[in-house]
């Protein structure tokens, strides 16, 4: 579907949750509002903008969100390109809404600078600053970039490459991260055909031929094992051959001379059943009826990967003797390997009925365990990354950034600050010049004092002198970061030397 022509319905049917009237009409009302704000507009590759807003919310749906995510994530693109602006999509939608719409601008104004070491920092910065607001915005952004790929091929060759790295390098962890492996192999794979085509090529090639060849006896293998599991009693709700996602394969090839022969997992059968003790009773019936391969049973079910993947893994001798692998799982355990963080509405719902989304739930109602998973991934992430670059750590070395906020250039660069931070600090954060020559200051758009408190993901403009001036020495008092005084602190010493 990912080049066809959608409509609406396509969205709708695709909903995981209960479609109620009220969500529905919400669907349809968003739809409506997007279809005619982008009417006339097209993309470079000759098909009607309104494509690229059903495309995000069809991944949207298929990930099990609900409809006001559905919604952002048709309206996403509406304040930036066309005349329809973020506060009638507020009066139309909602304060829930418009956030996420603003949450997806401000993410699409982050632009590639300079290495790519700190492209990648950049952009894993506003990252963070949008998961720690809402993590439905990484969400409708990873639907928009995932159709964003799909179509990639109708730019200039320069952009493609660009586009494709910063998806490699950003995007592909942050779903990763997340837990939701199936966005994540897709986009490594669309990213991959960009970024090294002759490879892609040549793995893709492989794997078509390695299936061909396998096809037989994997059919068989599943057939078998299916006539076992119901004899043994086993509800089986899905079993079916899979192969591996191209990059993936082409990683682990690389580990091996790129001989083929040596990867056990190219071929699999994936095995959902209704509850865990029928994935340990099913274990036993698979090795009953294929010999397993010593040392390649792996339970992430009693130990979850950290990203919070649970399922088991063993490798068997199938027909003829064929090497294949079996992952053996529930529903839900194969809901949030594909869909990690995002399965969690489809789960909750099914749980607690109505139970509102928890970022916007009242602070004496309990949160469930699932939903505090992805903040423990947040900080087990930052304690990684401290690792490796521990001067970008010390901005993020605080409770879930309690104590600080993120804010905006014009040109849309993040610029990190302590809380209570005003327009000084941000312009020493840009440059000491800047700094200097401060005379004024906007937050998003309106004239503001120079000792205003700036809020999480303002864009600030700061108002310069043509000429060389000095700061302020009143600046001194109300300043938040130890740049900005010192900065101040050296004019005068200069001075008085």
């Amino acid at each position: 579907m990912e080049n066809q022509e959608i409509t609406i319905e396509d969205v709708l049917k695709n909903l995981k949750v209960v479609k109620t009237s009220h969500r529905e009409a919400l669907i349809r009302n968003a739809y409506a509002m997007a279809e005619e704000a982008h009417r006339g507009q097209t993309r470079k590759s000759g098909e009607a903008y309104i494509q690229h807003a059903l495309h995000t919310a069809l991944n949207i749906a298929k990930m099990g969100m609900r409809s006001k995510t559905i919604a952002a994530g048709l309206l996403h693109d509406v304040p930036e390109d066309t005349a329809v602006t973020l506060e009638t999509i507020e009066e139309k939608f909602g304060k829930e809404v418009a956030f996420m719409v603003d949450g997806v601008t401000k993410l699409g104004k982050i632009r590639l600078r300079g290495t790519k070491e700190e492209l990648y920092l950049e952009n894993l910065r506003k990252m963070f600053f949008a998961m720690a607001s809402d993590i439905r915005v990484v969400i409708i952004k990873l639907a928009d970039r995932t159709h964003n790929m799909e179509t990639l091929s109708a730019l200039p060759p320069e952009k493609q490459q660009r586009i494709a790295l910063e998806t490699m390098e950003v995007f592909a962890p942050i779903a990763n991260r997340l837990g939701i492996g199936e966005i994540k192999g897709h986009l490594e794979d669309l990213a991959f055909k960009h970024l090294d085509p002759q490879n892609y090529i040549l793995i893709t090639q492989l794997q078509k031929e390695k299936y061909e060849q396998s096809k037989q006896y994997l059919d068989k293998a599943v057939w078998d094992l299916n006539q076992d599991l119901l004899k043994g009693g086993i509800k089986v709700e899905k079993i079916f051959g899979r192969t591996k996602h191209p990059y993936r394969l082409f990683q682990k090839m690389k580990k091996h001379d790129m001989n083929i022969e040596k990867i056990y997992d190219l071929i699999g059968i994936r095995i959902i059943v209704p509850n865990i003790s029928a994935c340990y009773e099913t274990l036993g019936i698979v090795h009953n009826k294929y010999r397993p391969l010593v040392g390649r049973i792996k339970d992430y079910i009693s130990l979850p990967k950290p990203n919070g993947y649970q399922s088991i893994h063993t490798t068997i001798f199938g027909p003829e003797g064929k090497i294949i692998e079996v992952q053996i799982r529930t529903s839900q355990m194969d809901a949030e390997a594909e869909f990690g963080i995002a399965a969690h509405w489809i789960y909750s719902e099914k749980r607690h009925g109505s139970l509102r989304n928890f970022f916007f739930r009242k602070k004496e109602q309990a949160v469930p365990e699932k939903e505090l998973a992805w903040v423990k991934q947040l900080r087990e992430w930052q304690n990684e990354l401290g690792k490796d670059n521990s001067e970008f750590m010390e901005g993020l070395k605080i409770e879930f950034f309690k104590n600080h906020i993120f804010a905006f250039t014009p040109m849309g660069e993040v610029i990190e600050l302590p809380e209570d931070a005003t327009p000084i600090d941000f312009a020493y954060k840009v440059h000491s010049e800047i700094g200097n020559r401060t005379t004024g200051a906007k937050a998003d758009g309106k004239m503001v004092k120079l000792d205003y408190k700036i809020r999480n993901g303002q864009v600030i403009e700061i108002l310069t002198s043509r000429d060389h001036k000095k700061p302020s020495r009143d600046w001194a008092r109300f300043v938040r970061t130890s740049l900005a005084k010192s900065n101040i602190e050296r004019a005068y010493r200069d001075e008085n030397k």
